[in-house]
């Protein structure tokens, strides 16, 4: 099964992001093993989370106008967010994938969202913490990740929101929401 996946991306992604995705996928079944998510959901969803990175502009717009999606003004103007939502159509539509965890975990995989499902929070993290991964405070995040992934999860979102703060570019309301959660959460 996985064969025939790697086959696809191997067409559709450059080497580095091909290798991303392996690293996330391998990172996604360690996170799911910690918590006792379906680790085959998990790995499945980490090996196509990017599966339209790569893509050009006109390929994002012609899966947004194929299957209805009016992206919101942050995302029009957010192109880095695209392959996130024309990729879990690509996975559901496309590829036959009808798991409905698995397409909302590779939607919502760069803003995280509020109620996010076992497997949806396992993806964000495993994208933040994957081996392949040097940003600044990796190692902060993987420690974290290891300890709670509810701090893991606020330390990300925190991070995300400076970052985008610093360049000074929109912040998703998924993000923020989910931000919101998590430290109310981590208050209790």
């Amino acid at each position: 099964m996985y064969s025939e996946y790697k086959k696809i991306l191997k067409e559709r992604l450059d080497e580095k992001r091909y290798f991303h995705s392996l690293c996330v996928a391998d990172e996604a079944k360690r996170l799911a093993e910690k918590i006792g998510v379906n680790t085959e959901k998990a790995y499945l969803a980490g090996l196509l989370h990017d599966i339209t990175k790569n893509a050009p502009k006109e390929e994002h717009l012609q899966i947004f106008a194929r299957f209805g999606i009016i992206l919101d003004d942050v995302e029009k103007n957010a192109l880095k967010l695209w392959h996130a939502i024309s990729g879990s159509l690509y996975v559901e539509h496309i590829l036959g994938i009808n798991d409905n965890e698995i397409v909302d975990a590779i939607r919502y995989h760069t803003t995280a969202k509020e109620n996010m499902s076992p497997l949806c929070l396992v993806l964000y993290l495993a994208d933040f913490t994957s081996s392949d991964r040097d940003y600044p405070d990796v190692d902060v995040m993987r420690s974290l990740v290891d300890i709670s992934f509810n701090k893991a999860l606020v330390y990300a979102l925190q991070y995300t929101i400076k970052d985008l703060v610093d360049q000074t570019r929109a912040i998703h309301f998924d993000t923020l929401k989910a931000f919101n959660e998590a430290v109310y959460l981590e208050d209790k």
